[in-house]
């Protein structure tokens, strides 16, 4: 074993130093583990994403850390739990005084280290600060094209999200600016016009890949895609034509922008020098119905530390690199670091990680150094700590708690009425004959296999051990808002919100 791992780091030096690999990361947002067509779904309109996943390697068992967006994206972009960063408890406002830490080390701050052209399309929920402290350009993106947090936070009842006029679904935040479009740290426009924004964000990416390719050096894309969180939307060529209503139309426009980015690479010759990873921040938020998106068979949704909230689609392509294939090895959102970082032959930031290197996996010539997986709530406190932990085929919740954004599934555990309920004994399922975490192990009256009581005593000092060692640095959520950190086109217009109001006009 100890070979395999020396030829893994061997071999990741090798492609490092003879020609880094261009990056690109796709990021999904309230994309469910059940739907695409690749993981089961019976009408998805996916082909590009299942052509991904039938040419590259199909994670099964890929987890984020904790099922919402900002601390999700904090996740993926340090390689770090997201209370050590603070990025707790819920998300970030429009207007929230705290983001993403200055002194915390992104992904796109370790490539820019072995001259990577850095880019962002998308949405970023991380944060904006005064002067714009915490958005892309101040976090290592050389460019960003796109919406500072979620589409929703800001009125959306008099937009339009499907051409020529469909309205967007429900009447979103109110109260605040309308969503504003940055490119850099300029409003480019406020509101963007919706069925257009896809199409920007994919000849931006073309434009970074081009300029990266004549500069001769090597580029890192992370596509945030708004798809398929609510409200949906898409462009002409995917509204009403998936035949899954709204969120199927969104994500078939996501699946175009897959298409038309590996289409770009194409383009330019580079399919065999870049490594293309797909995923999504968070299970599917069940409480929109059918405009919410499918957990599979798995449980509960967005918002929980159920395996629908926490387990989530994964793909990896990389001609000639990586062998096509189904892996159940387990991996995470957090992994991405270390992993893009050793293919890159650039430094890990000095900092405690949570992330490995993933690389040998990749490449297929060992397994994932990933042993255990902890999954911290929406809103966590030290208190409580760690909410479940999966160390191999098991997983323990020590507590459990609904959300509102996973209601309306007809699971009573998935819904926000349903309290922190603390498990003592825990709740204990083996995944590799229950997924969907249906028959706990220790439930009364069970006949409980010597295996599985190890397993739980195992799982038990994990998350001693973790709640032990993780200190949560200071909340940034908790530092409140301020109304006039709200991007605004026109500054210091009055009334305020409403006046900042420059719209980029349909075609």
């Amino acid at each position: 074993m100890v070979v395999l791992w020396a030829l893994a780091l061997a071999l990741a030096a090798g492609l490092a130093a003879s020609c880094p690999p261009n990056f690109v990361l796709i990021f999904a947002d309230d994309l469910g583990y059940g739907d695409l067509g690749s993981y089961g779904h019976p009408s998805s309109t996916t082909p590009n994403l299942d052509q991904l996943a039938t040419a590259g390697l199909r994670f099964t068992d890929f987890y984020v850390p904790v099922s919402l967006c900002t601390p999700s994206r904090a996740a993926l972009l340090t390689g770090r739990l997201p209370v050590r960063s603070g990025l707790y408890p819920g998300v970030l406002e429009p207007g929230s005084q705290g983001g993403l830490p200055l002194e915390e080390v992104t992904l796109a701050e370790v490539l820019a280290t072995r001259g990577y052209l850095t880019g962002m399309a998308g949405k970023w929920h991380l944060g904006v600060g005064p002067e714009g402290a915490f958005l892309p350009p101040r976090q290592g993106f050389h460019r960003f094209l796109g919406i500072p947090y979620s589409h929703d936070q800001g009125p959306c009842q008099n937009l339009t999200c499907f051409p020529p006029a469909t309205p967007c679904d429900g009447i979103c935040d109110q109260g605040l600016v309308p969503v504003p479009l940055l490119a850099n740290l300029s409003v480019e426009a406020q509101p963007p016009w919706l069925p257009g924004l896809e199409a920007r964000y994919v000849a931006f990416a073309r434009d970074l890949m081009a300029d990266a390719q004549r500069q001769g050096r090597p580029f890192f894309l992370y596509y945030a895609s708004h798809h398929t969180h609510y409200p949906q939307f898409s462009g002409q060529s995917s509204a009403g034509r998936s035949g899954r209503g709204p969120f199927g139309d969104s994500l078939m426009e996501l699946d175009a922008a897959v298409g038309a980015l590996m289409a770009a690479l194409q383009d330019l010759g580079l399919l065999r020098q870049t490594l293309v990873i797909f995923t999504a921040d968070n299970g599917p938020e069940t409480m929109r119905m059918s405009h919410g998106g499918c957990a599979g068979l798995l449980r509960c949704g967005k918002g929980t530390t159920f395996e629908g909230g926490v387990r989530e689609p994964a793909l990896a392509f990389w001609p000639g690199h990586i062998t096509p294939g189904v892996t159940h090895e387990l991996a995470s959102s957090l992994d991405l670091l270390p992993t893009l970082a050793a293919l890159a032959g650039a430094p890990l930031p000095n900092v405690t990680l949570d992330g490995v290197d993933l690389s040998s996996l990749l490449l297929g010539i060992g397994k994932s150094p990933r042993q255990t997986m902890v999954f911290y709530p929406a809103y966590p406190d030290e208190v409580h700590g760690v909410f479940a932990v999966r160390k191999g085929k098991y997983k323990a919740h020590f507590f459990t708690q609904g959300s509102a954004h996973s209601d309306t599934t007809a699971d009573p555990a998935c819904h926000a009425s349903s309290p922190l309920t603390a498990h003592e004994p825990p709740l204990l399922f083996d995944l590799s004959e229950d997924p969907g975490e249906n028959y706990n192990l220790l439930r009364s009256g069970a006949e409980v296999a010597p295996e599985a009581l190890e397993a739980m005593k195992q799982l038990q000092l994990l998350k001693a051990q973790f709640d032990a060692d993780v200190t949560f640095g200071p909340s940034q959520v908790a530092l409140g808002e301020d109304p006039a950190l709200q991007m605004c086109c026109k500054p210091g217009c009055s009334p305020w919100p409403t006046c900042c109001h420059c719209p980029e006009p349909p075609p």
